[in-house]
């Protein structure tokens, strides 16, 4: 892997990981267009690369993270709830992710699984937004309408994380969205948008941790055999540096928008992919 290859991917990980777009139907499309090899290694550098974006949430968000280790030594009550939410989240995708790793990995190698994940997902959202929008409209007429704001972080119990943690299970479907999933599962659940994305970038940094680490001990050795250490490190670097700007863009976009605009990319990409796809043009 070139050195150019390795920013490239690093981009791409940190633009799209805590977007609901998938970052690894991203990695998957951008190692096709760039002639890298669909091999346990290629896989593996995707997952462990998440490092970075990983990394940039815990900067991001280091008092909500300060918060839970308090709560682990029994001295914040609000920290021990929400590290027990994120338990609670996390345990659905260790077991199943676990059980179907080798399944997953077959989804993978076939690009039109991806395609058809970001055209459903992308109806989803669609969907969502359209049934959001003409709640907030139906508040906007009549004040005796219940308000669609919805529940605050701490509302949240963990009967519900674990329901957001089950929905999380389905982006194991690569293209998906694991961000998407535990968005959505989160407002359904009733939390207010903006917190379903904070709680998806909490339960996120577990989740990732675990993958990263779990292929990283299972993989080192052909990674290092077939790409080195500077690859890894330079896609790390990228990948933190733009996930810092992809989360406080969509913080800030979502505090006046809605997700429309992600289903409608996501659409629009699964239409183009799949159009390149049937002309040859890239190999599914």
């Amino acid at each position: 892997m070139d050195w150019w290859q390795a920013i490239i991917l690093g981009l791409v990980e940190g633009l799209t990981e805590y977007l609901p777009v998938s970052s690894t139907g991203h990695l998957r499309l951008a190692q096709q267009l760039m002639g890298i090899a669909d091999t346990e290694a290629s896989r593996a550098y995707a997952v462990c690369i998440q490092g970075g974006a990983i990394v940039a949430v815990l900067g991001l968000y280091w008092r909500r993270v300060w918060q839970m280790v308090l709560g682990l030594i029994g001295r914040n009550p609000q920290g021990r709830l929400l590290l027990i939410n994120i338990v609670a989240g996390f345990v659905p995708a260790m077991v199943l992710g676990l059980l179907l790793e080798k399944r997953i990995d077959a989804l993978m190698s076939n690009l039109w699984f991806t395609v058809v994940a970001w055209l459903l997902g992308g109806i989803a959202i669609l969907v969502v937004a359209q049934r959001r929008r003409r709640m907030v409209e139906a508040v906007a007429q009549s004040p005796a309408v219940a308000s669609p704001h919805g529940l605050e972080l701490f509302d949240l119990t963990w009967k519900m994380a674990l329901i957001i943690g089950f929905a999380q299970c389905v982006a194991m479907w690569p293209g998906t969205s694991r961000s998407l999933m535990t968005i959505v599962a989160g407002v359904l659940v009733g939390l207010r948008l903006a917190v379903a994305v904070e709680f998806s970038f909490l339960l996120g940094v577990v989740t990732l941790s675990a993958a990263a680490g779990y292929k990283g001990l299972k993989y080192h050795q052909t990674l290092f055999d077939s790409y080195g250490i500077v690859p890894l490190l330079i896609g790390f670097l990228f990948a933190f540096l733009s996930a810092v700007l992809a989360i406080k863009w969509m913080v800030a976009y979502l505090q006046s928008h809605g997700m429309a605009i992600f289903g409608w990319y996501r659409v629009a990409l699964a239409i183009i992919v799949a159009v390149l796809i049937l002309l040859n043009v890239i190999a599914a």
